[in-house]
């Protein structure tokens, strides 16, 4: 398995987008959210995390709806729980980058992301950023760290 491709994020909705692809690929295969990814585009407005953040209920039943992403409830919500919590980021530190760089080290970052973000767990943060290009450590350090075996080759 390829390491995941990473990206230069040059606006929230590029962290927002990793975040989600992070989320929704939680217990998922990774070949069916890549397969509906174009589907989640449209269905959060290209991840504008102002515009996902002012999603309401009837958004949430809107999207628990559309065959054209995976339909979790659970994961939907954290989605925009998500874009909330990214928003008042940006509002505070400027922008998403500065909030992640005001931490002092990887796992001090991991510690914050885990608490302010929903249905992020360790795996994701490590994911989401490895492919914003933050500073992580190897996926082997990573993996030895944590007492699991590495899937990626």
């Amino acid at each position: 398995m390829e390491p995941p491709e990473q990206i230069d994020a040059s606006s929230g909705a590029d962290y927002l987008e990793v975040i989600s692809k992070a989320v929704f690929q939680s217990g998922m295969s990774w070949a069916i959210v890549y397969n509906k990814w174009d589907g989640f585009r449209e269905a959060f407005c290209g991840f504008e995390p102002e515009a996902v953040a002012a999603f309401a209920g009837s958004d949430v039943e809107r999207l628990a709806a559309d065959a054209s992403i995976i339909r979790n409830r659970r994961k939907i919500e954290a989605t925009i729980h998500n874009a909330r919590e990214l928003v008042a980021a940006e509002d505070e530190f400027g922008d998403f980058r500065s909030y992640l760089r005001s931490h002092d080290d990887f796992e001090a970052t991991v510690k914050d992301l885990r608490k302010r973000l929903v249905f992020l767990g360790d795996f994701g943060c490590f994911y989401f950023l490895y492919v914003v290009r933050e500073e992580v450590p190897s996926y082997e350090d990573w993996c030895a760290a944590r007492g699991v075996e590495p899937v990626l080759s």
